[in-house]
Protein backbone atom coordinates (compact mmCIF):
# COMPACT_ATOMS: atom_id res chain seq x y z
CA UNK A 1 0.00 0.00 0.00
CA UNK A 2 1.29 3.45 -0.92
CA UNK A 3 1.73 5.92 1.93
CA UNK A 4 0.77 9.57 1.66
CA UNK A 5 4.44 10.44 1.51
CA UNK A 6 5.12 7.99 -1.31
CA UNK A 7 2.12 9.29 -3.23
CA UNK A 8 3.40 12.86 -3.00
CA UNK A 9 6.97 12.01 -3.93
CA UNK A 10 6.37 11.64 -7.71
CA UNK A 11 4.55 15.00 -7.72
CA UNK A 12 7.35 16.73 -5.83
CA UNK A 13 9.93 15.16 -8.12
CA UNK A 14 7.95 16.33 -11.15
CA UNK A 15 7.95 19.95 -9.95
CA UNK A 16 11.62 19.73 -9.01
CA UNK A 17 12.50 18.56 -12.52
CA UNK A 18 10.42 21.36 -14.04
CA UNK A 19 12.36 23.99 -12.09
CA UNK A 20 15.71 22.24 -12.59
CA UNK A 21 15.30 22.10 -16.38
CA UNK A 22 14.20 25.70 -16.63
CA UNK A 23 10.72 24.71 -17.73
CA UNK A 24 8.79 26.83 -15.22
CA UNK A 25 9.09 30.02 -17.29
CA UNK A 26 8.63 27.95 -20.44
CA UNK A 27 5.39 26.55 -19.04
CA UNK A 28 4.25 29.97 -17.83
CA UNK A 29 4.79 31.38 -21.31
CA UNK A 30 2.70 28.56 -22.77
CA UNK A 31 -0.10 29.20 -20.28
CA UNK A 32 -0.19 32.89 -21.18
CA UNK A 33 -0.24 31.92 -24.86
CA UNK A 34 -3.28 29.74 -24.21
CA UNK A 35 -5.23 32.80 -23.06
CA UNK A 36 -4.11 34.88 -26.02
CA UNK A 37 -0.95 36.59 -24.71
CA UNK A 38 1.89 35.00 -26.66
CA UNK A 39 5.25 36.57 -25.77
CA UNK A 40 7.88 34.34 -27.29
CA UNK A 41 11.66 34.90 -27.26
CA UNK A 42 13.41 32.26 -29.36
CA UNK A 43 16.69 31.41 -31.03
CA UNK A 44 17.23 30.73 -34.73
CA UNK A 45 19.68 27.84 -34.53
CA UNK A 46 21.93 26.13 -37.03
CA UNK A 47 22.33 22.51 -36.00
CA UNK A 48 25.59 20.62 -36.54
CA UNK A 49 27.36 23.64 -38.02
CA UNK A 50 30.40 21.39 -37.81
CA UNK A 51 30.35 17.61 -37.87
CA UNK A 52 29.71 15.87 -34.58
CA UNK A 53 30.16 12.31 -33.41
CA UNK A 54 27.26 9.88 -33.14
CA UNK A 55 25.53 10.45 -29.78
CA UNK A 56 25.47 7.30 -27.67
CA UNK A 57 22.13 5.84 -26.60
CA UNK A 58 21.86 4.78 -22.96
CA UNK A 59 20.44 1.48 -24.15
CA UNK A 60 21.10 -1.16 -26.79
CA UNK A 61 21.18 0.86 -30.02
CA UNK A 62 20.63 -2.29 -32.11
CA UNK A 63 17.09 -2.45 -30.69
CA UNK A 64 16.11 0.85 -32.34
CA UNK A 65 15.17 1.23 -36.00
CA UNK A 66 15.30 4.54 -37.87
CA UNK A 67 12.38 5.04 -40.24
CA UNK A 68 10.16 7.54 -42.01
CA UNK A 69 6.75 7.46 -40.34
CA UNK A 70 3.56 7.03 -42.33
CA UNK A 71 0.65 9.46 -42.25
CA UNK A 72 -1.45 7.05 -40.16
CA UNK A 73 1.37 6.52 -37.64
CA UNK A 74 1.84 10.26 -37.26
CA UNK A 75 -1.87 10.85 -36.69
CA UNK A 76 -1.86 8.17 -34.01
CA UNK A 77 1.16 9.34 -32.02
CA UNK A 78 0.76 13.14 -32.19
CA UNK A 79 -2.59 13.47 -30.46
CA UNK A 80 -0.80 14.57 -27.27
CA UNK A 81 -0.14 17.92 -28.97
CA UNK A 82 -3.75 18.95 -28.34
CA UNK A 83 -4.42 22.30 -30.01
CA UNK A 84 -1.31 21.86 -32.17
CA UNK A 85 -2.58 18.62 -33.65
CA UNK A 86 -4.29 20.32 -36.61
CA UNK A 87 -1.15 22.35 -37.33
CA UNK A 88 0.83 19.12 -37.51
CA UNK A 89 -1.62 17.62 -39.99
CA UNK A 90 -1.47 20.80 -42.10
CA UNK A 91 2.32 20.51 -42.13
CA UNK A 92 2.07 16.95 -43.44
CA UNK A 93 -0.28 18.07 -46.19
CA UNK A 94 2.33 20.65 -47.25
CA UNK A 95 5.01 17.99 -47.55
CA UNK A 96 6.73 17.83 -44.16
CA UNK A 97 8.61 14.62 -43.37
CA UNK A 98 8.57 12.75 -40.08
CA UNK A 99 11.46 10.58 -38.91
CA UNK A 100 11.21 8.31 -35.88
CA UNK A 101 12.98 5.68 -33.85
CA UNK A 102 11.06 2.45 -33.44
CA UNK A 103 11.68 0.10 -30.50
CA UNK A 104 10.10 -3.37 -30.73
CA UNK A 105 7.24 -2.07 -32.87
CA UNK A 106 6.67 1.03 -30.73
CA UNK A 107 7.65 4.59 -31.65
CA UNK A 108 10.07 5.91 -29.02
CA UNK A 109 10.67 9.41 -30.40
CA UNK A 110 10.26 11.41 -33.58
CA UNK A 111 11.01 14.72 -35.28
CA UNK A 112 9.58 16.59 -38.25
CA UNK A 113 11.44 18.12 -41.18
CA UNK A 114 10.29 20.98 -43.39
CA UNK A 115 12.05 21.55 -46.72
CA UNK A 116 9.94 24.52 -47.78
CA UNK A 117 9.60 28.16 -46.75
CA UNK A 118 7.48 28.58 -43.63
CA UNK A 119 6.05 31.14 -41.25
CA UNK A 120 6.57 31.20 -37.49
CA UNK A 121 4.62 33.67 -35.36
CA UNK A 122 4.29 36.07 -38.29
CA UNK A 123 7.95 35.90 -39.36
CA UNK A 124 8.68 34.25 -42.72
CA UNK A 125 11.74 32.01 -43.05
CA UNK A 126 12.93 31.15 -46.54
CA UNK A 127 14.89 27.96 -47.14
CA UNK A 128 17.33 27.25 -49.95
CA UNK A 129 17.39 23.85 -51.71
CA UNK A 130 20.24 22.63 -49.49
CA UNK A 131 18.54 23.76 -46.25
CA UNK A 132 15.96 22.19 -43.95
CA UNK A 133 14.04 23.20 -40.84
CA UNK A 134 13.67 20.65 -38.02
CA UNK A 135 10.74 20.93 -35.64
CA UNK A 136 8.45 19.17 -33.15
CA UNK A 137 11.00 16.90 -31.51
CA UNK A 138 9.27 14.54 -29.09
CA UNK A 139 10.36 11.63 -26.90
CA UNK A 140 7.70 9.55 -25.17
CA UNK A 141 7.96 9.50 -21.38
CA UNK A 142 8.96 5.84 -21.03
CA UNK A 143 11.96 6.45 -23.31
CA UNK A 144 13.26 9.66 -21.74
CA UNK A 145 16.68 9.70 -20.13
CA UNK A 146 18.16 7.43 -22.83
CA UNK A 147 19.69 10.25 -24.94
CA UNK A 148 17.41 9.35 -27.86
CA UNK A 149 16.67 12.94 -28.95
CA UNK A 150 20.23 13.86 -30.04
CA UNK A 151 20.70 10.37 -31.52
CA UNK A 152 17.57 10.68 -33.67
CA UNK A 153 18.49 14.21 -34.68
CA UNK A 154 21.96 13.04 -35.76
CA UNK A 155 20.53 10.19 -37.82
CA UNK A 156 18.05 12.60 -39.41
CA UNK A 157 20.99 14.76 -40.55
CA UNK A 158 22.40 11.76 -42.37
CA UNK A 159 19.07 11.04 -44.07
CA UNK A 160 18.88 14.67 -45.18
CA UNK A 161 22.38 14.48 -46.65
CA UNK A 162 21.10 11.75 -48.97
CA UNK A 163 18.62 14.36 -50.24
CA UNK A 164 21.36 16.95 -50.77
CA UNK A 165 20.47 18.89 -47.62
CA UNK A 166 23.61 20.01 -45.78
CA UNK A 167 22.40 22.92 -43.62
CA UNK A 168 19.90 22.29 -40.84
CA UNK A 169 18.03 24.93 -38.86
CA UNK A 170 15.63 24.88 -35.95
CA UNK A 171 13.92 27.18 -33.48
CA UNK A 172 14.63 26.87 -29.77
CA UNK A 173 12.45 28.58 -27.18
CA UNK A 174 14.58 30.87 -25.02
CA UNK A 175 13.31 29.35 -21.76
CA UNK A 176 13.54 25.71 -22.86
CA UNK A 177 16.86 24.75 -21.31
CA UNK A 178 16.45 21.03 -21.99
CA UNK A 179 16.10 21.70 -25.73
CA UNK A 180 19.14 24.00 -25.72
CA UNK A 181 21.12 21.34 -23.87
CA UNK A 182 20.36 18.53 -26.31
CA UNK A 183 21.14 20.71 -29.33
CA UNK A 184 24.47 21.73 -27.81
CA UNK A 185 25.43 18.05 -27.97
CA UNK A 186 25.11 18.33 -31.74
CA UNK A 187 27.45 21.29 -32.28
CA UNK A 188 24.59 23.71 -32.77
CA UNK A 189 25.00 27.47 -32.66
CA UNK A 190 22.66 30.43 -32.36
CA UNK A 191 22.44 32.89 -35.24
CA UNK A 192 19.69 35.19 -33.95
CA UNK A 193 17.62 35.85 -30.85
CA UNK A 194 14.14 36.94 -31.93
CA UNK A 195 11.09 38.08 -30.04
CA UNK A 196 7.55 37.64 -31.28
CA UNK A 197 4.48 39.12 -29.62
CA UNK A 198 1.07 37.85 -30.67
CA UNK A 199 -2.08 39.09 -28.98
CA UNK A 200 -5.24 37.04 -29.32
CA UNK A 201 -3.95 35.47 -32.58
CA UNK A 202 -4.67 38.76 -34.35
CA UNK A 203 -1.99 41.36 -33.64
CA UNK A 204 1.61 40.34 -34.40
CA UNK A 205 4.96 42.05 -33.86
CA UNK A 206 8.46 40.71 -34.50
CA UNK A 207 11.77 42.01 -33.21
CA UNK A 208 15.42 41.02 -33.61
CA UNK A 209 16.99 41.19 -30.17
CA UNK A 210 20.47 39.95 -31.00
CA UNK A 211 22.60 38.71 -33.88
CA UNK A 212 25.43 36.33 -33.00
Amino acid sequence: MKTKESQNTPTLKKYYNVVKNGLFLFGLRNRLANIGIDINPYYWVEEEYKKCEVPKIKDDASQYTLKYLTHDQIKSITRHYGTYYNDILKGLEKGQLCVGLEHHGEIACYTFVDLKDFEFKGRVFKLKPHEAYLLNMWTFSEYRGKNLAPYLRYQTYRLLEERGVTTKYSITQYFNKSSIKFKNKLNSKHHFLYLSVVLFKKYKWNFTLKKY
